[in-house]
């Protein structure tokens, strides 16, 4: 009985590291926030069926290091393509799959990058696994976009 006990108690230390799941926000609100803050936004644009929406969910949005980060440097916001919620972008009101197309968004998951002003930096299209996904937060988040390609800053950083 004793040994059980003690397991139920690590296995709960454990998880306290990942029991905080990350605050998204709605669009707007998430635009808002970020135009306060000065931080750039991650949009993480998803639908209810995307099996790899789910995986960003789950193994890359889970992973303690991107966590942090984009706790740390991002204001992070959740838009459903096929949703209701209604945004509003360059003083237009929009549903999200009206704002996914304009964003040449056909695919999901798709991850938007904007800048704090809420003006569109890129889309990354698909799935990304943890360890590549740190580096394009940390391209995007370093202004990098602005000064070379994603493959010269990876090469840069000794990344194959």
């Amino acid at each position: 009985m004793k040994s059980i006990m003690w397991l139920l108690i690590v296995m709960a230390f454990i998880n306290i590291g990942n029991a905080k799941d990350l605050q998204w926000k709605k669009y707007n609100d998430g635009i808002a926030e970020a135009k306060k803050s000065g931080k750039k936004v991650l949009v993480d644009v998803y639908t209810d069926w995307c099996k790899w929406c789910k995986t960003m969910d789950t193994v890359t949005y889970k992973d303690k290091k991107v966590k942090e980060y984009l706790e740390k440097n991002f204001v992070i916001i959740k838009l459903n393509a096929e949703g209701n919620e209604q945004v509003t972008y360059a003083g237009q009101k929009m549903n999200p799959a009206e704002f996914a197309q304009g964003m040449k968004i056909d695919g999901y998951p798709a991850t938007l990058f904007m800048t704090s002003k809420g003006e569109a930096i890129t889309v990354l299209p698909g799935y990304s696994e943890p360890a590549m996904f740190m580096h394009v937060l940390s391209y995007i988040r370093e202004d990098q976009y602005s000064k070379k390609n994603f493959d010269q800053y990876l090469k840069e950083k000794g990344v194959k």
